[in-house]
């Protein structure tokens, strides 16, 4: 079997959007690829994120928001952007990775009642599901 192709995903916070798609694409499709998550201004990982992925089965509660420059010397097949911050700051590091970009809403921005942050939550973990599910197929 060939080696799996590496996938980075960055977002600003690495707090919700890049954790909820590392969380997907390596339970939907680890078998292919590697995948890890950063961000350009890193914070901490959501509650709302990992109580979203644990209702679609899958655990994120061991991730931690990492600095994209954490990933500087490394080498990567494929960088996916989430928010247009992030595509606007990626670093020009990666060398030959492709470089593929969809702004997703930030759930994190969504203030109110736990229920209405928990339903933008899950409105973007859908979008993103939805997104990533093309990934594999056409990479």
């Amino acid at each position: 079997m060939e080696d799996k192709k590496r996938v980075l995903i960055l977002c600003t916070g690495n707090s919700a959007r890049s954790q909820m798609a590392e969380g997907l694409l390596r339970h939907d499709a680890g078998h292919r690829f590697t995948v890890e998550s950063a961000g350009t201004k890193p914070s901490t990982v959501r509650p709302e994120a990992i109580a979203v992925m644990k209702e679609v089965g899958i655990d994120i509660t061991s991730h931690r928001s990492k600095h994209v420059d954490e990933f500087a010397s490394q080498n990567f097949d494929y960088v996916l952007t989430v928010c247009d911050n992030a595509k606007e700051s990626c670093p020009v590091f990666f060398g030959k990775a492709v470089r593929l970009h969809h702004s997703f809403n930030d759930p994190a921005a969504i203030e109110g009642t736990d229920e209405k942050r928990l339903a933008a939550f899950r409105k973007v973990l859908d979008e993103l599901r939805a997104y990533l599910k093309k990934f594999p197929q056409n990479h």
